[in-house]
This record gives structure tokens, C-alpha cells and sequence, in this order.
């Protein structure tokens, strides 16, 4: 584990959540949620945005997935904020475009400090192997309240569901890379002419 590594964990009434992160891993991954294809596409996060990812989870998913999607996505954003610390040295800001066949979709971050999420997505269908795909803005909702970050999420064009969502994820994956990686001109700065983020 680098030093810009993190362990958090998640406990309420309805959902029990561990992640483990580390910004500067290999790409490794691995999951036990009870969600198949939410699992799928954290795998993307991790293999193209280059970080070791750990995710454990038990909710009441005999209601729906509702919950532990979101709160996946809130204990993910506690961690990078947390293997962040106080930003110094990061370029700040990411940005990448991905396609998968007949999909393309574009996400930029920008780890400002500000949480903002504007998610412009449409789904073809409304469920993919038996996952409701409404649950993505939970996850990235959560994300975003507590990674403090700014993130636009665009599907440019698609037709197949599972396509549109993996461009997504892989676009996230590799944003989030861009976004975190050290920055040589900017050593120990903060990339905010404020001083802090």
C-alpha cells in the first residue's frame, strides 16, 4: 500500500460497508456486495483507473439495492478523499472520453472541494441483469457529497444499455486517473489559486 492509501468503513441500520483503496496500485480488485453488476463496473473503475480497489458489503437487499449502492458510493468517496488528504501536488482535474462499440461517454472531475454532480445519461433500458440502473446517479451522488468533487457525466450517443453504462465507468475509471496523478510542476502546491481545496 502507497501512502495514499485508505480503509474506511460504513455502518448503519441498513447497510455495512469496507472499502479499501490505494490511488497508486496496479489495477487490482476485488468485491463481495451482493450487487453482480455494480461489481462489474467498480472493476472497470479499478483496471483503467489504475487503483487497487477493495469493496465489502452487506445490506438489506432483500428491500432492493437501493442502500448498499449508495452507500458504496459514499464510503468510495470518503476514501479518496481521505488517500487525498490535502490535495498537494495533484493535477486536480481529469478528464476522458471512452467507447464501446455503438456508446461513447465522456466524464471530467475536478477535485475542487465543491460537491457537484450533473449526470446527463440515457438508459435505453431501465435494468441490466436485474440491476436498476436509476441506482447509478445514487452511486455517483454519494461519491461526489463526500469526495467533494465536481463530476459531468455524458453519454454522447448509445443504444445498448450495457454498452452506455460500461463507457461510464471506464470513462470514470480513467478521469479519476488523470485527476489524482502527481503533477512533477506542482510539488507539495495545492492547484487552487485559494490556497486549500
Amino acid at each position: 500500500m502507497s501512502n495514499r492509501s485508505a480503509s474506511v468503513e460504513r455502518r448503519t441500520l441498513e447497510t455495512q460497508i469496507r472499502v479499501r483503496l490505494d490511488l497508486d496500485g496496479v489495477g487490482q480488485s476485488e468485491f463481495r456486495t451482493g450487487v453482480p453488476f455494480l461489481e462489474h463496473m467498480l472493476d472497470q473503475v479499478a483496471r483503467h483507473g489504475m487503483v487497487d480497489l477493495a469493496i465489502e458489503a452487506d445490506g438489506d437487499r432483500h428491500i432492493d439495492d437501493h442502500h448498499t449502492v449508495e452507500d458504496i458510493g459514499i464510503t468510495l468517496g470518503q476514501a479518496v478523499a481521505q488517500a487525498l488528504d490535502d490535495k498537494r501536488g495533484i493535477r486536480r482535474y481529469g478528464h476522458a472520453y471512452v467507447p464501446l462499440d455503438e456508446a461513447l461517454s465522456r466524464v471530467v472531475v475536478d477535485f475542487s472541494g465543491r460537491p457537484g454532480l450533473q449526470m446527463h445519461v440515457s438508459f435505453p433500458r431501465a435494468s441490466v441483469g436485474g440491476f436498476d440502473v436509476d441506482l447509478f446517479r445514487e452511486f455517483f451522488q454519494g461519491f461526489v457529497n463526500h469526495a467533494q468533487v465536481t463530476l459531468h457525466i455524458d453519454t454522447l450517443r448509445g443504444v445498448n444499455t450495457h454498452h452506455v453504462i460500461e463507457t461510464v465507468f471506464k470513462a470514470f475509471g480513467r478521469a479519476l486517473r488523470m485527476a489524482v496523478e502527481h503533477d512533477p510542476r506542482m510539488a507539495g502546491v495545492t492547484p487552487s489559486t485559494k490556497g486549500s481545496l
